[in-house]
């Protein structure tokens, strides 16, 4: 058996839920799901940013797939975190007060929709699970390899690492990262978790929908909770310590001149910004030798935006 603000689930029960969190007029979709046999606890995350759909759509078909009776402890499967934000076709913020949810917890239960959403999510959620899944994607304007990010934090690191290593996509990153979804409840409430990256544009595709359902079974399998009910090949991940996140001094037109997967050198030109006219702004270079994960295809950038993440060889 399992509650959830008032929600409760029992042994070999699969439940649809509506949460509204503090009470306020916003609906999240979830799927409670009590495994015939005891348990950890799995939390499911989709959409902390709206727009990135193909997580959300392989948690809609993997909550259906999976059978209560086979499954030993209990997942939980929140559809869309970011409701409102996905209905007024807003791609990554809480439309009410453009907060975003992978960099606002522990939030605050009396400020702001987006404040609220992370303290429910802290107060709520966070103390009923062992094990956080953050699925996410690139937005609009992204071109990203497969990838996850796992927490230094000591007293999850293990955990989240040896989990991570068993799941299909191409990079490990190591994140510092302590106000997001995940990095908050690694940090601050030793819950290991992990966050992965599929997809980009705003857009499904059904590759990158089933690479999202290969991940949950994987980490399923891995913790003993759920049997792969299909083959999933899997190659080694590369994994990166270090990392580069490029970001740009001031506005302007970005003209990149890269592609995800490519090999750079420290101090090779990775693309430049200029004017309406061309004149440059900016010349932007790698800082080590390095795999370009995911950057920013162009063409409107603004100051202070991230423009492009590289995986360091060597800290």
């Amino acid at each position: 058996m399992l509650e959830i603000d008032g929600k409760i689930c029992e042994a070999g029960q699969k439940l649809q839920v509506l949460f509204k969190p503090y009470d306020m007029p916003i609906e999240l979709p979830a799927t409670i799901i009590c495994g015939k046999n005891p348990g950890m606890n799995l939390l499911i995350t989709t959409q902390i940013h709206s727009g990135e759909y193909n997580g959300s759509v392989a948690s809609i078909r993997i909550a259906k797939e999976i059978d209560p009776e086979k499954l030993t402890g209990n997942v939980i499967i929140f559809h869309c975190v970011n409701a409102t934000g996905f209905w007024q076709r807003k791609r990554r913020y809480v439309p009410e007060d453009m907060a975003n949810l992978n960099s606002n917890f522990p939030g605050n239960k009396r400020g702001t929709v987006g404040n609220k959403i992370a303290a429910w999510f802290v107060e709520k959620v966070f103390p009923q699970v062992d094990f956080i899944l953050d699925l996410h994607g690139g937005k609009d304007n992204d071109i990203l390899e497969s990838c996850l990010f796992y927490p230094r934090a000591k007293a999850v690191n293990k955990v989240a690492f040896d989990a991570a290593k068993c799941l299909n996509v191409k990079y490990l990153l190591a994140s510092s990262n302590c106000v997001g979804l995940y990095g908050y409840a690694a940090n601050h409430m030793n819950i290991p978790g992990l966050l992965v990256e599929r997809g980009y544009g705003c857009v499904q595709r059904e590759e990158w929908i089933k690479g999202h359902m290969d991940c949950i079974y994987l980490l399923m399998e891995h913790f003993g909770m759920y049997a792969l009910p299909y083959a999933i090949p899997h190659e080694e991940p590369v994994n990166y310590n270090c990392s580069d996140y490029i970001t740009f001094e001031k506005r302007g037109v970005w003209n990149p001149n890269i592609a995800i997967n490519k090999k750079v050198k420290k101090g090779e030109v990775l693309g430049t910004l200029t004017d309406f006219f061309g004149n440059e702004i900016q010349k932007v270079c790698a800082e080590h030798d390095g795999t370009i994960i995911y950057f920013i295809a162009g063409l409107c950038m603004l100051e202070g935006d991230e423009a492009i993440a590289i995986g360091v060889d060597e800290c």
